[in-house]
């Protein structure tokens, strides 16, 4: 595999690199729109943030070497070798370096002499961390001397001296040090997840062969540390994906450049007839792919078909392997460095230039066929797994029609779904009961103009365990694809579309106990294989109903969801008497108080269902609902501290 090429140095980094658009806004009052929630998804991506900029000295050829420290007070400490935030007094009037901490939209990535390629094309990243910490500590070290500045919620807490920054010592290296601890009052936790940030460590470390990461860990026992390097980038990503697969094809890279864009594709084919494709721009993970896979997939789709005649495989009456046909048993990521990127949203979730998806196009077409016309045995292999995949999507479409056969769309007498007036899928919700006691109450309860509601007998299937023909042999499951509307994704090829999706808000309201959860965790389980971009485009979520009512002797009821809130309810109700009603299950509300609590849209809970690292995400799903007993029982030790307990 050839290396990728040292990123060439750009020069001028100083004051005069650092261009404020705008001024610093309510980052506290939305943080949502700026890290996409503030759960703990939300809370991990502040380190990313920081390492973010890491990672863009790396790419303009100025840091080897990143230490990412969770610390025992529950901060955390990113360190670089780079360059070092400039220093010196800005056109503001104040230090380059407050500018970047105070200021959306403030740094050296609108500067084309600075960064080449960056992945912070907002620029928010520093100051919005900044604005959601407690404390945010930086040490600069940068032309032989040690700055230091400090910040409470994003204010400076140091006199400055002629707006420069103090020195607190001289050294001969260079780098910054942050140190920043995530405000309480903004986010629902405040402890980060170690697995969720080692993935994302890791996986920069391959996206960046010649990057070093460390990461440790001194909030436990006894301290972890880990290195991660990876001198493979992204062939290595591959195989880490497949080691537990049997691989079909060794890995294949394919490399080029154009239009000032660079591109890297590195992919497998094991024996397991699924498809994970994972797209990156500037190092920057983009969950919901974009133009780049766009881009990808067509044109490695018109190449594959194109060998398949030229090899006999298709003859000239029969119709092309459509896409999932050839990628099926595919492993793949494709990264690319672009100077101008365009993104979905400041999270970064979908890239969003055209000429990313005609450079990779251009690349894969001429990089697969130079690859193929030299690897014929490989180019068969890749094409039998496409054959192989037709017929068995051609068998399987036969299955589905079998099975799934056509239900009428209204209410259903026996207790199947009772369906919503409206036809308006955009204001439409269904809900997923358990149970015939808490479906009747829903029923009754429900605003029917909108809200339907969907009972199911007991658990579901485990489609983790299962194969397709039993999958679509469950009647629960059989229900709820027909009443989404929108078919269902599987290793055999796709029929799903999200535009025939019937309900905006998929709500799973389950009891709030462990059969309630163990429900909830196979419907997910269900949405996570068969429907993923129900998720991905944030249509499911899970009901929030209470746990408890407070009835004092004076006064109105109160519903508490949690035992947090029972706890802080006695601290501050210590003199005044009170009932206490514990809800066991949905069944036990009556129809007001379960409009009340759990259907009224003005009064109601939701969580939404997000992905977010996808290699994670499927690998923890694997664990956890799989057949392989042993790795769910560390699983299941190693993070029970991160649980909440029912007591």
């Amino acid at each position: 595999m050839a290396e990728n090429a040292s990123p060439a140095k750009q020069e001028v980094y100083n004051e005069q690199s650092i261009h404020v658009l705008e001024g610093l806004e309510a980052v506290r009052m939305r943080p949502g729109m700026y890290i996409g929630s503030t759960s703990r998804k939300g809370l991990n991506h502040l380190i990313y943030e920081i390492v973010d900029n890491s990672v863009d000295e790396h790419l303009a050829g100025f840091c080897s070497h990143i230490h990412v420290i969770l610390e025992k007070d529950g901060s955390c400490t990113v360190e670089d070798n780079g360059r070092g935030i400039p220093v010196g007094m800005h056109e503001k009037g104040v230090s380059a370096e407050r500018v970047v901490f105070t200021t959306l939209h403030a740094g050296g990535k609108f500067d084309n002499n600075a960064y080449k390629t960056s992945g912070g094309l907002h620029g928010v990243g520093s100051s919005v961390v900044n604005a959601l910490s407690t404390d945010l500590d930086v040490l600069i070290r940068r032309d032989g001397a040690i700055h230091h500045d400090h910040y409470k919620k994003g204010v400076p807490s140091l006199e400055l001296e002629k707006g420069l920054l103090p020195t607190v010592g001289k050294t001969r290296e260079t780098g910054t040090t942050i140190n920043f601890r995530p405000d309480p009052e903004i986010f629902d936790v405040v402890r980060f997840s170690e697995a969720e940030v080692k993935s994302r460590l890791h996986e920069t470390a391959y996206l960046n062969p010649r990057l070093t990461i460390e990461f440790t860990d001194k909030r436990g026992e006894e301290p972890e540390d880990i290195i991660f390097s990876e001198p493979e980038g992204i062939v290595g990503f591959v195989k880490e994906m497949n080691k537990k697969e049997e691989v079909v094809t060794e890995p294949i890279f394919l490399k080029g450049s154009d239009e000032g864009i660079e591109v890297e594709i590195a992919f497998q084919y094991v024996n397991e007839f699924h498809e994970t494709i994972l797209g990156y721009c500037n190092n920057i993970f983009n969950a919901d792919g974009g133009t780049h896979i766009t881009g990808f997939k067509t044109a490695f789709t018109t190449v594959m078909n194109s060998y398949a005649r030229e090899l006999g495989m298709l003859k000239e009456k029969d119709p092309n392997y459509t896409g999932p046909d050839i990628r099926n048993g595919m492993t793949a990521v494709v990264t690319v460095k672009h100077p101008d990127p365009r993104f979905e949203g400041q999270t970064k979730t979908k890239l969003d230039n055209p000429d990313a998806s005609r450079v990779v196009a251009k690349v894969v077409t001429e990089e697969a066929t130079h690859y193929f016309d030299r690897n014929i045995e490989v180019l068969k292999a890749v094409l039998a797994c496409a054959e192989k995949s037709a017929k068995i999507r051609k068998s399987a479409e036969k299955v589905k029609s079998n099975l799934l056969t056509k239900q009428k769309f209204s209410f259903d007498t026996n207790g199947k779904l009772a369906n919503c007036i409206s036809k308006d899928a955009s204001k439409c919700e269904i809900f997923i009961v358990e149970g015939d006691s808490a479906g009747g109450s829903a029923k009754t309860a429900r605003d029917r103009n909108y809200q339907a509601i969907l009972p199911i007998r007991g658990k579901i299937l485990n489609v983790e365990k299962a194969s397709i023909d039993k999958v679509l042999a469950n009647a629960e499951i059989k229900t709820m694809i027909t009443a989404f509307g929108c078919g269902f994704s599987e290793g055999y090829g796709n029929d799903f579309d999200i535009t025939k999706l019937r309900y905006d808000k998929i709500i799973i309201m389950a009891d709030a106990d462990v059969d309630g959860a163990h429900i909830g965790t196979l419907l997910l389980t269900l949405f996570y294989r068969y429907m993923p971009e129900l998720i991905g485009e944030g249509h499911v979520y899970i009901a929030m109903p209470p746990l408890y009512k407070v009835v004092p002797s004076k006064g109105e009821g109160e519903y508490l969801y949690d035992d947090k809130a029972l706890e802080k309810y006695r601290k501050t109700h210590k003199d005044q008497k009170f009932t206490l009603q514990r809800y066991k299950g949905l069944g036990e509300m009556d129809p007001d108080q379960l409009w009340e609590t759990t259907l009224n849209p003005e009064t109601r809970r939701l969580r939404r269902i997000e992905i977010g690292d996808a290699g994670l995400s499927s690998e923890v799903t694997e664990v956890l609902m799989g057949t392989d007993v042993p790795p769910r029982k560390k699983f299941i030790y190693d993070h029970a501290r991160d649980a909440e307990l029912d007591v």
